[in-house]
């Protein structure tokens, strides 16, 4: 047959064409995979790679590289040849048409050498597509940036480099920069604005040279003999991919309509310029990593070859079949014996097959290709069955090697013992834990044939023939996997390419290849396998995939890590129902053998089933249903219209533009342009600026459709593609396709719609129905939906930020477009929503930021969406983009613009500074160890000094001091150190006594232990790197310390920590070095009588040491081991070399200090010493002169520096330049007031006196934190790690139950505590003069009243500080909102009577009690302030603050939950659930909500998914967020509940007066039983929780349990550990009954308050 004569032949199998693709180009551009619309392996486009100048390695991009037919009259082939002036020039010459046409008002020519190609006198033919514009104009339009030339592979490289720089389209988005910093600016920005809508879709497009960012760009088209070959970028998923394998990766509704709204934007543009696309389906929409879209254009005839369709039909020809465009390609024997038909339709085929008119192999073939499997694909391959263990040659007279495909393979090769075990092992129950044909499988499979760059990367990276297996009987032993096709067709497959590699051997009844592919393939059709295939089907793409059936096949698979993200590949289950057994099997001949009497007595009940014809109608009726369940398969996007009808005619009557004609059109483009040219940044900013609007409800959409109904469209082209997208956006909703074959056939016939359309939302069936009305002359126009209340202002706003984004330009002007935009307030006006889902699109920029300008923009970038954002927002957007460039390594003048105290500040106001400690500041430390950068290093330290006034001094110690502490030894810089010291002098003195030489003297003996065990080298060698940052760290602090303080606190001491160090016979080198002359800094420090009166004494014995010690150190168990560390050179020219020359560091320099004569008579040995300084050294001491004194002096002088610069001025290193403007802190020993961060707010609150709690003392005569304890009495030391840097859990935090102080608080109970984010303000409510409720404010730092709230009329039970500043609600059976500041009512929210009775539930009459009662607290039935069962059902309960900014969920009594808005000051909606009580309802005692905080690409949702209400009965219920329905209702306890709590998005934690904390997992059955903790002897009023740790309060004792612990033992026994707190003068005053608790879990204590009006706080 030759070349291409096939009927429909214009693909390549899969080899010819990567063999095309090698002759085309060259060997360097790797043929990745093959597309294929059919299920078979041809196709005519590729996903290929361009390899690297590295060996087996290819670049990042990936390009879709498609093969078409050239025809005379193709519009392609008309536009290259027209674009090239002759063969010979062509074949040299490769330019791209439209480049130096952007300044001109008419793009549609092309310009070579500055002559226009358009000559007047060339014929111009109108294009088959387009009803107003020529070929070349509307292909030109379509692929303005595409490179026109000849095929090559240099000319491919050269597009590719192209569009992996951004240069294509980086002029439009520079110009577009340009405009809106206010600058001159092309013409390309106007003209590209008004390409996405600005100032509005006008319904005529005139083409141009700039593509629309949603339709995908054609980046090269390439001539051979008879193809032109189309140029791609490919992306990694499609929305076909999205939704088969995951939808919920578009992540709301509003994703959704943005989807939408991109595909209508592409739509209006083809449509204005006279094109329609005609097979607009999900497989044709790309998606980015971004998820933006791309319409596809290029892959369909209908774009190709008009005329085709129409002469096919005039010549009667049948459907055509698929075949290789090469004649005499083996593919044709290979797939001679198949019905190969270019469309897939599983419900043609399904009834072919089960008629037995379509073979296994080719039903198997297109279940894969629904599945979405690829041919080549090696991690996405077409799987096939196992049918045979090739132990002995099939046959189906017996039962010998046949395998049963009622099981997977992967449950034949692991066994259901093991399969069981990993089940009920596993922390998420599974059995399958990997594909059922992985990438390792396949190209084990294919090695034979596949270059060794693939092995090696899939495989294993070291090349080793002899382990791949050499015969199919071993393969099918070692592979879990399933099989693949080529093992069914190809005979090529068992042959080797390679050296080394041997031919896959066939089973030893075959007699070659080809005799065992076709034995094989018998096998695969053969009755045995026809009549079990359908469990294997069930099992690989059916109902077993899921559910309990998947259980019971043991088929559980593991399920992806991160469900909400796009996949381009999953398992896509498509059935829901059995698969029915197949029903046309050929007859066979039974022998009566033992082996096969069972299954021959299955074949014969089956045949008589058939020949029975109620049987036969009955299997034919199960098939039918099975077939109607998953119509879905055969989905159908396309109107048929009779487009194909018109009449040649039609296209000679096409108006032939003249050269005249085309310049008529220049001027009125020109016209045009000069009157949008008036488009600057006002204008810009206006159209998206978000507009004051009630969301759309259901009459918009009637109006709307009213008015689009006087419109009609005047083409059945257009007309088809908008009945297209109302599929596309019906599936979006539903999951499903609207249409398939038969259900659009008896639409288009009746106008009978599926019935599941009912499942639309009103506004949505709404918006269907107008785009597949029957009368399509009715359907809107593009520019009608575009206008529809379906796109809310923020889409709209969102798609004109975005899309200048998605040009393909480069990073850096990418970056300069989105920072400078919203830095003109772009993201303000947008508002806060579209801002939010800008973020995922812009954020990634900052990464790339390279030079010092980038950083400045990515800076102002990052700072405008801190602002723009809520505090939810910046949390999952922006924290996490901050963390990466704070990891980064190397010099980043980002990560140095980011370690700024403004900087941070901006971050406190956004999140709060509980998230900044829990995410950005573990990093800044990271940036003081592990070799940081010098810039980084010193910007962090800076930070972390200014920073820690700020947070106080328990934050400070526990999140900065302690985790420097335990870096010591592991490469923390000098930087680091220098921390700890500033940070002394920020406090001052007394808290370097109280707080850090605590630490630092505990660390200096634990490490002078370590150093007398023997320990490892590596931990000896961190002890003595550690011990030296130690000493450092006291030398700094030593310039902060009076003299007095210097004696008490470092030499007073029995171990004075220098000498105790000198004394170590073992200890390194350098050490003893720092030692010595820190020692010499103190002592120069406190002067010669100080010196003579603490340090002599205690140097003396060391002085003896030495002087009897041998002269030489050879003889040290350590000198080998200190040679390393003695080569640190600490400072100066002079630097120790062994234990005896520290005679030389010491006695010199106190002879010097204080004079021969004293040190003599303290020192026994003073003669044996100065001989050996004599005889070594050549020292001696002289008494004439002061040469000798000169002598000692020059000594001292050479011994190395350690202070460091701490004494008397600020470091220079600490300076940044390059503008950076740090401030310096003051000097030393004085606490500045001009801090690097901006100090506090002064403790000193102007106030009224009436504010003031009238027994409170300020205790003003304290310094600030004058209560917290040093750490070091609790703390054990460092352990070493063999890795550098801290996790969240390396500081583990020890309760000890102790109470550091208490103040008096209230007159009577405290009822509720309330702890703002900075941990150094807690608010207190609790029973007041009167027993009217009270608020207080509270500054923790000196435990004193600051103001408070008096408001209340009747006991507060419950306090939530809101998310704006300055706002406090508290809840006394109304909910007060006031102003922390000053004490004043904001707003008060009540619930009426009225509105209670009118709730649907029935109350009895019995609940109704007293009003004189109503507001009161029954203390006599339950004590602590529990509300009774008798509340009014009309006074709130409890609250608890949403995400949503300043939204508060609140209970009531009669067990309704109110939404209130408190920042416009309205109530909400109310839920009621179903009363679980007959006579009494009960009243909601606690509220929690749970979220999902990990958002995905595009944002998340402002309210969590589910809220939870504990109620008075023990009743708990969970609430749909979004709907208000309850999920679930159940007993969680006997009791009252007196608290829930959410610490994971799966987790409940419930509390209770029946004395047990109970946790209860979402994701199981409610029924099931919780995780009981039990140990309480009374009733748990309320807990508190940190990471895994529960702190729970009962009577006057405290429970603390371990959530990890019961994770690690789900079915053991639980028991909380009650203590009773102690105080510290050791217990001589007890506390009273506790009735509130909360943790401050980065200061490490906890804050109680108690039943006699006691604030208490305990560590």
């Amino acid at each position: 047959m030759e070349e291409g004569a096939k009927m429909g032949a214009r693909d390549f199998c899969f080899e010819c064409l990567q063999l095309r693709i090698k002759s085309d180009f060259s060997e360097r551009l790797v043929f990745h995979y093959g597309i294929s619309p059919s299920a078979f392996p041809f196709g005519s486009s590729a996903v290929v790679e361009i390899s690297s100048t590295t060996a087996g390695e290819v670049s990042a991009g990936q390009f879709i590289l498609d093969y078409r037919p050239s025809h005379e009259e193709d519009c392609f082939t008309k536009y290259i040849d027209e674009y090239s002036l002759d063969n010979d020039d062509c074949r040299t010459s490769n330019y791209t048409p439209g480049e130096s046409q952007y300044n001109n008002g008419f793009n549609g020519g092309v310009q070579r050498d500055g002559m226009s190609l358009v000559e007047s006198g060339r014929r111009k033919t109108c294009c088959n597509h387009s009803t107003r514009f020529s070929c070349s104009r509307t292909v030109a339009a379509l692929a303005p940036i595409a490179r026109v030339g000849i095929s090559s592979y240099s000319t491919f490289e050269e597009v590719a480099a192209d569009f992996m720089s951004g240069s294509l389209e980086d002029r439009i988005l520079d110009s577009l920069s340009l405009t809106i910093e206010g600058k001159a600016s092309g013409r390309e920005s106007i003209n590209f604005l008004n390409l996405i809508g600005l100032p509005s879709f006008e319904e005529d497009t005139v083409p141009g040279s700039l593509r629309h960012p949603n339709i995908a760009p054609v980046i090269a088209m390439l001539k051979t003999s008879n193809h032109v070959n189309m140029v791609l970028p490919k992306t990694p998923y499609t929305l076909e991919n999205i939704l088969h394998y995951n939808p919920d990766a578009l992540v709301s509704d509003w994703h959704k309509r943005f989807l939408i709204f991109q595909l209508l934007s592409a739509l209006w543009y083809l449509h204005g310029l006279g094109l329609s696309h005609g097979n607009i389906c999900p497989s044709n929409v790309m998606l980015t990593d971004s998820l933006w879209s791309w319409l596809r254009l290029w892959n369909e005839p209908e774009l190709e070859y008009a005329l085709k369709p129409l002469e096919t039909e005039r010549n009667g020809s049948t459907q055509s079949k698929i075949g290789c465009f090469n004649g005499g390609c083996q593919s044709d024997s290979l797939y001679a014996d198949l019905k190969l038909s270019p469309s897939v339709d599983w419900h043609s085929s399904f009834t072919k097959w089960w008629r037995g008119e379509l073979s296994n192999f080719e039903y198997l073939l297109i279940l894969n290709k629904l599945a979405g499997r690829r041919w080549g694909d090696h991690t996405f391959h077409p799987v096939m069955p196992w049918v045979i263990d090739f132990s002995t040659k099939p046959d189906e007279n017996f039962d010998a090697g046949w395998r049963d495909l009622s099981k997977s393979k992967w449950r034949l090769a692991k066994g259901d013992e093991q399969l069981d075990f990993t089940y009920s092992t596993s922390e998420i129950p599974h059995h399958v834990s990997d594909e059922c044909l992985s990438e390792l499988a396949v190209c084990s499979y294919k090695a034979r044939r596949l270059p060794l760059n693939v092995l090696r990367m899939a495989v294993r990276t070291v090349y080793e023939p002899n382990e791949y297996p050499s015969t199919m009987q071993r393969l099918y032993q070692w592979t879990p996997d399933e099989c693949i096709p080529e093992f069914y067709c190809d005979s090529q497959i068992f042959k080797s390419i390679h050296d080394g590699m041997s031919d896959l051997a066939v089973p030893s009844w075959a007699k070659s290849p080809e005799d065992f592919i076709k034995l094989h393939r018998d096998a695969l059709e053969s009755n045995r396998v026809s009549l079990q295939l359908h469990q294997w089907i069930d099992i690989t793409f059916g109902y077993k995939m899921s559910g309990e059936a998947a259980i019971a096949a043991k088929n559980v698979m593991l399920p992806v890590s991160e469900p909400m993200m796009p996949r381009s590949t999953g398992r896509r289950q498509l059935f829901t129902r059995p698969h029915p057994i197949r029903h046309g099997n050929t007859n066979i001949t039974c022998h009566s053998t033992t082996n096969n009497a069972k299954f021959c007595r299955q074949v014969n009940v089956l045949q008589n089933e058939i020949l029975s014809e109620a049987g036969y109608l009955q299997k034919l009726e199960e098939a039918s249903k099975f077939s109607e369940h998953a119509r879905h398969l055969s989905a159908c996007y396309h109107d048929p219209l009779n487009t194909l009808e018109r009449e040649i005619s039609s296209s000679k009557d096409a108006t032939t533009e003249t050269l005249s004609q085309v310049m008529s059109k220049v001027s009125m483009i020109g016209k045009n342009h000069i009157e949008h040219s008036k488009m600057d940044l006002i204008c810009f900013l206006q159209h998206i600026k978000e507009e004051d609007e009630c969301s759309s409800g259901y009459p918009d959409f009637l109006l709307w459709r009213q008015k689009f109904s006087c419109s009609k469209l005047t083409s059945e082209d257009v007309a088809r593609d908008i009945f297209s997208v109302g599929c596309i956006l019906a599936e979006l909703y539903l999951c499903r396709p609207l249409f398939d074959s038969a259900s659009l056939a008896i639409y288009l016939e009746d106008g009978t719609l599926p019935a599941f359309l009912q499942e639309l939302p009103p506004h949505i069936k709404l918006l269907v129905q107008a785009c597949i009305r029957k009368e399509w002359t009715r359907r809107p126009t593009v520019k009608t939906l575009l206008e529809s209340p379906y796109f809310p202002k923020t889409v709209k706003s969102t798609y004109l930020f975005l899309a200048p984004l998605q040009l393909l330009a480069k990073n850096e002007t990418r970056l300069r477009y989105a920072a400078n935009f919203a830095k003109q307030g772009a993201l303000k006006l947008m508002g806060t929503f579209a801002a939010e889902m800008c973020a995922p699109f812009c954020l990634p920029l900052v990464l790339d930021s390279v030079n010092d300008t980038e950083a400045e923009l990515a800076n102002v970038l990052i700072r405008e969406f801190i602002k723009c954002l809520t505090a939810q927002a910046v949390k999952t957007l922006v924290l996490p983009t901050i963390q990466k460039i704070l990891q980064t390594t190397g010099d980043s003048h980002l990560k140095v613009s980011l370690l700024q105290d403004t900087f941070v500040c901006e971050i406190w106001n956004g999140v709060g500074k509980q998230i900044y400690l829990e995410t950005i500041h573990p990093l800044v430390l990271s940036n003081l160890y592990v070799s940081p950068h010098k810039t980084s290093a010193v910007s962090a330290s800076v930070l972390l000094i200014g920073s820690s006034e700020e947070l106080g001094v328990p934050i400070t110690i526990h999140q900065t001091i302690l985790p420097l502490v335990h870096c010591f030894g592991k490469g923390l810089c000098a930087d680091g150190i220098d921390v700890l010291v500033r940070i002394g002098g920020v406090f001052g003195e007394s808290f370097i006594v109280r707080q850090l030489l605590p630490i630092l003297k505990n660390m200096v003996h634990y490490f002078i232990d370590i150093s007398c065990m023997n320990k490892p080298d590596p931990v000896q060698s961190w002890s003595a790197l550690a011990l030296i940052d130690c000493m450092m760290a006291l030398d700094g602090l030593v310039a902060f310390l009076t003299q007095e303080s210097i004696v008490k606190e470092l030499l007073e001491d029995q171990r004075c920590l220098y000498i105790e160090v000198l004394k170590q016979k073992h200890m390194e080198i350098a050490v003893l070095q720092v030692a010595a002359t820190t020692l010499f800094a103190i002592c120069q420090r406190i002067g010669q009588d100080s010196t003579v009166l603490h340090i002599l004494p205690k140097l003396k014995e060391l002085f003896d040491e030495l002087a009897f010690s041998k002269e030489v150190a050879e003889g040290s168990a350590t000198a080998g081991r200190s040679s390393k560390i003695a080569k640190l050179k600490i400072g100066g020219d002079l630097h120790i070399e062994s234990r005896m020359d520290l005679v030389l560091l010491l006695y010199p320099f106190f002879a010097s200090l204080l004079g021969i004569e004293k040190l003599r008579q303290c020192c026994a040995t003073w003669l044996l010493l100065e001989q050996f300084l004599q005889r070594r050294h050549n020292w001696k001491w002289e008494y004439s002169g002061e040469s000798s004194r000169s002598g000692s002096e020059n000594i001292i002088a050479r011994r190395p520096t350690t202070t460091r610069g701490f004494k008397n001025e600020y470091n220079p290193a600490k300076l940044l330049l390059n503008g950076v403007g740090w401030s310096i802190p003051q000097s030393q020993g004085s606490r500045s007031s001009k801090n690097l961060i901006s100090p506090r707010r002064s403790n000193a609150v102007h106030q009224s006196p009436t504010l003031v709690h009238e027994g409170v003392s300020y205790q003003m005569n304290h310094e600030p934190w004058f209560w917290f304890p040093s750490p070091a009495t609790i703390w054990d030391g460092p352990e070493f790690l063999g890795r550098v840097g801290l996790q969240k859990d390396d500081l583990p935090w020890k309760i000890r139950a102790s109470v550091i102080y208490s103040t008096r608080a209230h007159h009577g109970a405290v009822r509720s505590l309330a702890v703002c984010q900075d941990e150094c303000t807690v608010f207190t409510a609790g029973v007041g003069q009167g027993y009217k409720g009270i608020v207080q404010k509270w500054e923790l730092s000196r435990t004193n009243c600051l103001s408070g709230y008096y408001g209340h009329e009747e006991v507060v039970n419950d306090i939530c500080i809101l998310s704006s500043s300055g706002r406090v609600a508290s809840c006394d059976g109304t909910i007060h909102v006031w102003n922390s500041q000053t004490g004043k009512t904001i707003s008060v929210f009540a619930e009426s009577p009225i509105e209670v009775a009118h709730l649907p539930s029935h109350v009895s009459s019995q609940s109704k009690i007293n009003s004189d009662q109503a507001n009161v607290l029954n203390m006599n039935a339950l004590s602590n302030g529990i509300l009774s069962s008798a509340f009014d059902s009309s006074l709130y309960t409890c609250m608890h603050l949403l995400d949503s900014p300043e939204m508060l969920a609140v209970g009531t009594g009669n067990g309704s939950l109110r939404f209130i808005d408190v920042a416009r000051g309205q109530k909400l909606h109310i839920w009621r659930g179903e009363s679980n009580e007959s006579s009494f309802p009960s009243l909601i005692s606690a509220i929690c909500s749970s979220r999902a905080d990990k958002m995905q690409t595009g944002g998340a949702s402002t309210l969590p998914s589910l809220i939870a209400t504990g109620l008075s009965s023990g009743h708990c219920k969970l609430f749909d967020a979004k709907s208000g329905n309850v999920i679930a209702s159940w007993r969680a306890h006997d009791g009252y509940v007196t608290k829930l709590a959410a610490p994971e998005d799966h987790l409940l934690i419930s509390s209770s007066l029946d004395k047990t904390l109970r946790v209860w997992d979402l994701r199981m059955n409610f029924q099931s039983q919780p995780v009981t903790f039990r140990g309480h002897s009374d009733g748990i009023l309320n807990f508190s929780i940190w990471g895994q740790d529960v702190i729970s309060i009962s009577k006057s004792r405290i429970g603390l349990l371990s959530l990890s612990r019961s994770a690690d033992e789900p079915d053991g026994p639980h028991h909380i550990i009650p203590q009773k707190l102690y105080t510290s003068d050791n217990g001589s005053k007890s506390l009273s009954s506790l009735s509130s608790i909360s943790i401050l879990p980065f200061s490490r204590f906890f804050l109680v308050g108690t039943e006699d009006g006691y604030l208490s706080i305990c560590c």
